[in-house]
């Protein structure tokens, strides 16, 4: 079990470290085409256009996220949480979620005191 263990938290460091040595003989490199052309025409850089193009997207999603978070806090908020709690009655229309309802329906089939 320790060696299962060890392996599997290893691998991925171990292709992480492929991956990065993969980048890299690519940069050095150059990739090719399967026409093995070596015409420049069409040829887009990838630091000015690609990076600009990446950094507006995580901006814009990190702002809108940001937005959503601290001006609309509850929106996906569940209606029934902010009702005011009675201590003396307990709510009828209380259901578990979706993974739990196995043992809801295993507690609902035993009758009551």
């Amino acid at each position: 079990l320790n060696r299962f263990y060890s392996f599997h938290f290893i691998l991925p460091f171990i292709i992480l470290l492929m991956v990065f040595m993969h980048l890299m003989v690519l940069h050095i490199t150059g990739s090719s085409n399967p026409i093995h052309s070596k015409m420049n025409i069409y040829k887009i850089n990838f630091h000015p256009y690609f990076t600009i193009k990446d950094l507006i997207t995580i901006i814009f999603t990190f702002s809108m996220f940001m937005l959503i978070n601290l001006q609309l806090p509850f929106m996906l908020g569940d209606p029934d949480n902010f009702k005011m709690a009675n201590p003396m009655i307990t709510p009828i229309h209380i259901k578990p979620e979706w993974y739990f309802l196995f043992a809801y329906s295993i507690l609902r089939t035993i009758p009551n005191k």
